[in-house]
């Protein structure tokens, strides 16, 4: 059985609730457990939503499952690291809305990820110098971004709270606030990039002080019908960076804060662990090939092999760091990292995670939840070769397996 590979027993779990019947998130009612995570998809020529992205978040809704979520919404301008990725702002939100509304057709919730790179902004992109915790120097922005004083994290507070009040006028039924993968939020969280001396660096609470408010921040914002969740790195994968102990204690806190539904667990830091988080190949040939840049073409060549270290895919390879999550907090938690099975949902329903959320899974197949239903299929045919990654940069993310764009 799949599940025993990242679990301590190799006894069948217990039952659990039904993953395909409805559930409540905070607010909100999912017609069931299973959630589309936010995956980039390089379809926003101008920051604005396309028909192929309507179409690329809407599939997945089509095929199935409770809830699907855009991908990272920058709540200002200089928060982006593309150019053509979405910002809020009002020119924003009749595609939004179009979008949404498109979900909600497919009978599924519409979830918008709210994000700011900080550190690894890149400042030709937003047009606007990068802020972060402290002044450490950024391979992205090919500099060192402007340390934020109180009126910028103020004004950036501000940013995110405008930003959920615009997903909520188009339409949005949940906010997922990006905490992870080395974005502004779990900048302050991580002592490799938080080197303050203030109320927000240095110890763990301190780190943990701006994310917290910027949870609050967006909760005020929000009409009470509109469900507030976080995706929240467990821990960075390295050594200086935020540990597995913090991570929950960080859960904690933000539990005991009583500002979000749920917590989207996830691990890795994109400027220093990348493939922490996906797990399976590297294809630096190809990740190279698709970069437009000649100067990072150059870089990547000569860095990345010794940079971006593989970790062997695992289903569930986040489960055993997940499950201490679980025993320390009430709130309800969704389990990502490579869950590819029906039957490893059913067993982290057994384990107490409400939802299962998805991405290269549903990315080669958006119909699982309704094969699974069906007893068509049992398990996507993803096999973690990660070439979907290289496609960003061609603005289609795409499964390079299949003939067709998703």
């Amino acid at each position: 059985m799949v599940w025993a590979m990242s679990s301590v027993t190799t006894s069948p779990p217990a039952a659990g609730p039904d993953p395909f019947a409805e559930a409540r998130l905070g607010p909100l009612r999912l017609r069931n457990r299973i959630v589309k995570a936010a995956t980039f998809e390089g379809m926003t020529r101008g920051g604005l939503v396309s028909d192929a992205l309507i179409e690329y978040v809407t599939r997945p809704a089509r095929g199935g499952v409770g809830m699907t979520t855009l991908a990272y919404c920058a709540v200002a301008t200089e928060g982006r690291t593309y150019r053509h990725q979405i910002w809020m702002r009002p020119e924003a939100v009749p595609g939004l809305r179009r979008l949404s509304d498109a979900v909600h057709a497919e009978g599924a919730a519409a979830c918008l990820q709210l994000g700011h790179a900080g550190w690894f902004a890149n400042p030709r992109a937003g047009g606007a110098p990068a802020v972060a915790p402290s002044r450490v120097f950024s391979p992205y922005g090919m500099g060192f971004p402007h340390a934020a004083d109180p009126e910028d994290l103020a004004r950036l507070r501000r940013a995110y709270a405008d930003a959920a009040r615009l997903a909520v006028e188009s339409g949005f039924d949940c906010l997922e606030i990006h905490m992870g993968h080395g974005y502004l939020l779990s900048q302050f969280l991580s002592p490799y990039t938080n080197r303050r001396r203030d109320e927000y660096g240095g110890s763990l609470e301190n780190r943990a002080r701006f994310p917290r408010e910027v949870a609050r921040a967006v909760r005020d914002a929000v009409p009470a019908g509109v469900a507030v969740t976080a995706k929240l790195n467990m821990e960075d994968g390295f050594a200086r960076g935020l540990s597995l102990d913090d991570g929950i204690e960080v859960a904690r806190l933000l539990d005991a804060d009583g500002t979000l539904d749920a917590l989207q667990l996830t691990v890795g830091f994109t400027g220093k662990t990348p493939m922490y988080l996906m797990r399976g190949d590297v294809p630096i040939a190809a990740m190279v090939a698709a970069e437009r840049s000649a100067l990072r073409r150059l870089g990547m060549r000569l860095l990345a092999p010794s940079i971006i270290k593989p970790y062997p895919f695992e289903e569930a390879f986040l489960l055993p760091a997940a499950r201490r999550v679980r025993a320390a907090v009430q709130m309800p938690l969704m389990l990502l990292g490579g869950i590819t099975r029906i039957a490893t949902v059913r067993a982290a329903m057994a384990e107490g995670f409400e939802f299962v959320a998805m991405a290269r899974a549903l990315l080669f197949d958006p119909d699982l939840v309704h094969h699974a239903r069906t007893a068509a299929a049992d398990e996507s045919g993803c096999n973690h070769c990660n070439l979907c990654m290289t496609t960003m940069e061609r603005g289609s993310t795409r499964c390079v397996l299949l003939d067709v764009t998703p």
